[in-house]
């Protein structure tokens, strides 16, 4: 059972479109990672369609202009969060193109990947789903502290209190499993906002992390289908389990709630469960400001922390 904190008449089954009637995001700039496939993609159109500038960063540009090729309001830039390079020049050019950023929404990511190693051997799920990421937010600090208001929502998974940070093999070189290297990056999801929030507070920057729950969508793009079966999520014929996944407008819901809701404007640090706070397994802040400073260490980036 979760916790509800908040004043909120969504739940499990609010949809991306029910969180923001009424809300018009007219002039303000949201980024979005990921936002041209499954949970990124209908974050996008719902954002655009509530009338904000959506900026769409594509590690394959030319598919991200075919997915949102009927969506007005977005643009479309070169970013690969596995390469820090990408993210600099990529920050670089939005900073100096838009004045400020309301909303960053850190969608994008691996899940149950081969051993993968990116940049200087950094694992992959920790590398792009955590680690690009934070250096994202770290370089687009400027444009965040312009705004009036910001949000920066951090996109993570179910949470399961066993989950540990490998403190002493973060990047899995003395033996690989896809999912404990998974679980690992979502963790730090979470744990890189409640920090940035506590970072950011000064400067009205608040940041959120969520769990989307179950939606079938690229992401299990290295997953066999016999190990969805195995794991009952799918049947023989590739029929989903009932009543077990959200539809993706569904499963995008917490993060466009949590990025644009009045009712979180005294919030901030949270991790947002089916359009809810939840106070169950309350985040270590000790833990939060460890990875912190590692990733600090590992990206040469602690921008925030001097702002």
């Amino acid at each position: 059972m979760t916790s509800d904190t908040t004043h909120t008449r969504f739940d499990a089954h609010s949809t991306v479109g029910d969180v923001l009637a009424g809300i018009d995001l007219t002039g303000r700039t949201a980024l979005v990672t990921g936002g041209y496939s499954g949970l990124g993609l209908a974050t996008t159109r719902a954002l655009a369609r509530a009338g904000a500038r959506v900026v769409v960063p594509a590690l394959r540009p030319d598919a991200a202009q075919q997915a949102l090729a009927d969506v007005a309001g977005v643009e479309i830039d070169k970013l690969d969060l596995a390469d820090l390079a990408s993210v600099h020049a990529f920050a670089e050019r939005f900073v100096r193109s838009h004045p400020a950023l309301d909303i960053l929404i850190a969608s994008a990511g691996v899940m149950a990947c081969p051993e993968t190693r990116v940049g200087p051997g950094w694992e992959a799920h920790f590398a792009i789903n955590h680690l690009g990421h934070y250096a994202l937010a770290n370089l687009l600090w400027p444009a965040l502290t312009a705004a009036d208001t910001a949000r920066v929502v951090s996109v993570a998974s179910g949470r399961d209190p066993a989950w540990r940070i490998q403190w002493d093999d973060v990047q899995f070189e003395r033996g690989y499993d896809k999912w404990k290297a998974y679980t690992q990056s979502k963790l730090a999801n979470i744990l890189f906002a409640h920090h940035l929030d506590l970072l950011g507070r000064p400067h009205r920057v608040r940041a959120f992390s969520v769990n989307p729950g179950w939606i079938l969508t690229p992401l299990q793009r290295h997953l066999a289908g016999e190990e969805m079966v195995a794991a009952g999520w799918v049947d023989a014929d590739g029929t989903p389990a009932p009543g077990l996944f959200k539809t993706v407008e569904q499963g995008a819901a917490t993060q466009v709630w949590a990025a644009t809701s009045p009712h979180l404007d005294a919030n901030g640090g949270d991790y947002c469960v089916d359009c809810r706070i939840t106070t169950d397994s309350p985040t270590d802040s000790s833990e939060a400001a460890r990875l912190w400073a590692l990733s600090a260490d590992l990206t040469g980036l602690d921008l925030i922390d001097r702002a």
